[in-house]
């Protein structure tokens, strides 16, 4: 998803973007009790999963991002993903190498990707549980889809993705793509 080219402020320009987009959707409701594709997670549920994993990430790596109360969880957000980017900007902090998960990784690179995919796949939990219909780009697609395999079965663990569903080659790319992540998006 990145290259070597790729600087820490691209990839925080990145994850700006995509957190910028679960911005616009939570400006658009008050409806913090409906329920999300997620099952059992209402909207204020999934704003603070975004937060908390962000949060436990950050500080594992030695950074603090300050809690947020989310008895508002548009400004929640607003405050959260404002001192994660401020982190992000950082070139001491953004551009931080540790060993992850998949190997050498910086603090930038895993919030743009890593975190920035979950961003992509729960900004179309979010609109659906705000009555919306999300569309992904090709390009979101292409990420979101590159990303699974990497994944391996750890993808469907409890808490993380459903089981896939089963839908016919014939719907379209963005059905099928979140059919994998045991979404039904028909």
């Amino acid at each position: 998803m990145t290259d070597t080219k790729t600087t820490h402020l691209d990839l925080s320009d990145l994850y700006r973007e995509r957190a910028a987009a679960i911005g616009d959707l939570l400006a658009t409701t008050q409806g913090w009790d409906a329920a999300t594709p997620c099952e059992g997670w209402t909207v204020r549920d999934l704003v603070a999963h975004l937060i908390e994993t962000q949060r436990d990430f950050l500080s594992q790596r030695g950074l603090e991002v300050s809690s947020v109360s989310l008895d508002d969880p548009r400004g929640a957000w607003a405050e959260h993903t404002a001192s994660v980017q401020a982190l992000l900007i950082d070139p001491e902090v953004g551009a931080r190498e540790y060993d992850g998960y998949f190997g050498p990784a910086t603090v930038a690179g895993t919030m743009a990707t890593f975190y920035g995919w979950d961003l992509l796949v729960h900004r179309w939990d979010l609109a659906r549980g705000l009555g919306t219909d999300e569309r992904f780009s090709p390009e979101e697609l292409d990420q979101i889809e590159a990303a699974i395999p990497g994944f391996g079965n750890a993808l469907y663990g409890p808490g993380i993705c459903a089981t896939p569903v089963d839908v016919p080659e014939t719907e379209s790319r963005q059905v099928r793509v979140l059919a994998r992540l045991g979404r039904d998006a028909r």
